[in-house]
């Protein structure tokens, strides 16, 4: 990618509703190569998202929980992961462990329910929980258009 291509996607990654004349003020990229290459991005932006702030939603609890399972429930747990309503990101990591749950709950008691349904329904052969407690840095990679080369 060449540095105008980073700083686009820099400041997209600021906010990803920036009109395009407001980011050729800020870029010195004229409007109309910037509509060129973001229609032309091949897929490079997955997905067009907000951020909430969970908390002002009623739900102050979060979790990572890495998960081991029994090889053959290893995709009927993906598939539950995968469309529970608590569960916000999930991750097929290594190490050991086979998935990575970021969970979203509304208490510390809704996340011990969340793990003692998993416990019931599927072999856990292993989990690890950590609570979130404060968000340092998130959705930052790619954003400082200082750093564009």
């Amino acid at each position: 990618m060449n540095p105008k291509d980073l700083l686009m996607i820099a400041n997209l990654r600021i906010d990803g509703r920036m009109q395009l004349t407001e980011m050729s003020r800020k870029t010195g990229i004229p409007v109309s190569t910037l509509f060129d290459r973001l229609r032309m991005s091949d897929g490079l932006i997955s997905k067009h998202t907000c951020l909430l702030d969970f908390e002002k939603l009623g739900y102050s609890t979060r979790a990572s929980i890495m998960l081991k399972v029994d090889r053959e429930q290893k995709q009927l747990l993906r598939d539950f992961l995968s469309k529970h309503q608590s569960v916000n990101a999930l991750h097929r990591i290594n190490n050991g462990y086979d998935f990575l749950v970021e969970g979203v709950f509304r208490s510390v008691i809704d996340v011990e329910d969340f793990l003692d349904q998993l416990g019931s329904r599927f072999r856990i052969e292993d989990k690890q929980t950590f609570h979130i407690v404060e968000d340092i840095k998130r959705e930052a990679f790619m954003s400082d258009p200082e750093f564009i080369p």
